[in-house]
């Protein structure tokens, strides 16, 4: 996430909450007041058809790792998938020196932020959460860039653990460009996974633990509502935390 003021606010000194509780819901609150007249701030959702295709369910466990902007708004909507047993923020795509978010943030490091997301198949299949993905969790048309978010580390990329995932990701790309159900040519990569590097713990279950921070409350929340509205039967009201989960 580059480091303007528009977005981490502080990163570079791991201390995200700068402004105080009582601050930032201040701030919020006049964000709440403008978005009727900013909407353009937060990615609204498409509903899209799922995919034609989808894995073939045979194990208990799948991971899926997907890169969509901003690491915040893209765990803290999986963080709410019914069958994801965990979402974790991280960094794909460079290498395992420079999986820092000091390093990644300067936009040459080959890195994209991504979340790492454990599944259970039988609940919620790969194809499913790729739904979720091209509809609520980012824009796929937008190259290198999320929003506020400029820069190769916010690109749209889809990171396959395995032949089958990349077949069905490709598959539904070229679906839902044939569909033109965007307007636009989705410019999602697929690419095969390599290696996941978790990020920094104070970027963990961020959106969950900061409801009321200024870019959280513009960007990332109607995120969470859109996964509702539109994935009723998929939505769960109680997300899974990493932190939790690791204390």
């Amino acid at each position: 996430m580059p480091q303007n003021a528009s977005h981490k606010l502080s990163h570079s000194t791991k201390r995200p909450l700068v402004f105080g509780l009582a601050g930032m819901t201040a701030i919020a609150a006049v964000l709440f007041a403008m978005s009727s007249t900013f909407s353009s701030a937060a990615e609204e959702a498409v509903v899209i058809p799922p995919p034609a295709i989808d894995e073939t369910v045979s194990a208990t466990t799948g991971k899926a790792v997907f890169a969509g902007g901003c690491f915040w708004g893209v765990q803290g909507v999986f963080q709410h998938v019914k069958g994801v047993k965990n979402a974790v923020s991280g960094y794909s795509g460079g290498a395992k020196d420079t999986a820092v978010y000091e390093t990644v943030s300067g936009g040459n490091s080959g890195h994209a932020e991504a979340v790492e997301i454990t599944y259970d198949p039988k609940i919620v299949t790969y194809g499913q959460l790729l739904q979720i993905y091209f509809s609520v969790a980012h824009n796929p048309t937008q190259l290198n860039y999320q929003g506020p978010d400029h820069g190769t580390q916010y690109r749209s990329e889809i990171f396959a653990t395995n032949s089958e995932q990349k077949k069905i990701a490709e598959s539904y790309i070229a679906q839902l460009d044939k569909a033109k159900v965007y307007g636009e040519p989705v410019v999602t990569k697929v690419s095969g996974m390599t290696a996941f590097y978790p990020a920094e713990d104070y970027h963990q279950d961020f959106l969950t633990l900061n409801p009321t921070y200024p870019y959280i409350v513009y960007n990332d929340m109607p995120k969470i509502e859109n996964l509702k509205a539109l994935f009723p039967a998929e939505f769960s009201a109680d997300p899974v935390l990493v932190l939790k989960a690791k204390g």
